[in-house]
């Protein structure tokens, strides 16, 4: 197999401010995979700091990985997923970029969707939420919510020291919409166990990392205590950290970005569902490509927030869109991504 790679640079129609920061520009790399057919196969590497990924780590790593997947049978989805771990550690989106890429290549060289490969059926995917970051104030983040009118469900970025005004105003502008918290493990056990209970007064769904990922205990004592779920983010990277949440918190988020792949995703979607949890998938801020990978998997979610293309000004891609939060798969070969004009960038 014959495989490449090149970096991206998209922009933000705001800067996406979280609580460990932010930025208006990002890039990711796209990794594509050819077996000698004349088919070929893409994927998206999103790196995130907060997983010791840059899109510099991200060419070092691809460049382990070409040995594994040159001399490997492109039909052997598992096999090169469990030697992509051998080779390198973490690495968890550049080894997503080339997972990827091979199963788009695989369900191209079908002919059909990647959904219809697994059996899946795309009526069945939950609407995506869409992110209200943390904003400057109070008129900046009213601005927002109206932009985001289309989207009956809002993800609020918390883990400042203006919380409590955040969601109240998030709630005051947009009275009917389904909303949910993410906290991006900022707070303290008793900070988070007071803000839940003021999230579930205004009826908020649920809370994303409420703790730092190593809390494990502090997630068992909010989750004991909570008067909502808690669903778990940074502290849930692969599926072998599932048992251990098991009644520490109610749900798990996914990214392939930190997982890994799609085979262990779907691994993970497995194991929480054995462990009564529930299962959602989240994103980085990434292109249509990116986000097409997990849009594929998202009939067998609970919750969805893939709107890390929906927030870009720029995307290079088109292929499974958000809008109005319905996550639209087509019968389209493969992920069914194309690029858009002038995509490159």
């Amino acid at each position: 197999m014959k495989f490449s790679h090149e970096i991206l640079t998209v922009h933000t129609k705001h800067p996406f401010i979280i609580a460990r920061g932010g930025s208006s520009e990002y890039k990711t790399v796209w990794v594509r995979i050819s077996d000698g057919d004349g088919v070929e196969g893409w994927g998206e590497a999103a790196p995130s700091r907060y997983y010791g990924e840059t899109p510099e780590t991200v060419v070092a790593a691809l460049s382990r990985l070409t040995p594994v997947v040159e001399r490997a049978d492109a039909w052997s989805l598992e096999a090169i997923e469990a030697e992509m771990n051998k080779a390198i550690g973490r690495n968890g989106s550049a080894k997503s970029a080339v997972s990827a890429a091979l199963h788009d290549l695989a369900a191209k060289r079908l002919g059909i969707p990647l959904w219809k490969l697994w059996g899946l059926d795309p009526a069945a995917s939950p609407k995506s939420s869409f992110t209200i970051a943390i904003a400057p104030d109070e008129a900046t983040l009213r601005t927002r919510i109206r932009e985001a009118a289309q989207y009956p469900i809002l993800k609020v970025k918390l883990g400042t020291d203006r919380d409590e005004e955040i969601i109240r105003t998030v709630r005051s502008a947009a009275p009917d919409k389904i909303l949910r918290v993410d906290a991006n493990a900022a707070w303290a056990a008793k900070r988070a166990l007071r803000m839940i209970d003021l999230c579930r007064e205004l009826g908020v769904e649920f809370v994303e990392q409420p703790l730092p990922a190593h809390d494990l205990d502090g997630l068992r004592l909010v989750h004991d205590r909570a008067s909502l779920p808690i669903v778990a983010d940074e502290s849930c990277i692969v599926a072998t950290d599932i048992p251990k949440l098991a009644g520490v918190v109610d749900g798990i988020n996914i990214k392939l970005s930190k997982c890994g792949g799609l085979r262990e995703a779907l691994k993970m979607i497995s194991t929480a569902r054995a462990h009564g949890m529930l299962v959602m998938c989240g994103c980085m801020i990434e292109t249509t490509l990116g986000i097409a990978a997990a849009a594929h998997f998202a009939p067998l979610l609970d919750c969805a927030d893939l709107d890390g293309a929906a927030l870009l000004t720029d995307d290079p891609f088109t292929g499974p869109a958000i809008a109005g939060g319905a996550i639209g798969l087509s019968e389209g070969p493969g992920l069914g991504v194309g690029q858009a004009v002038g995509g490159r960038r």
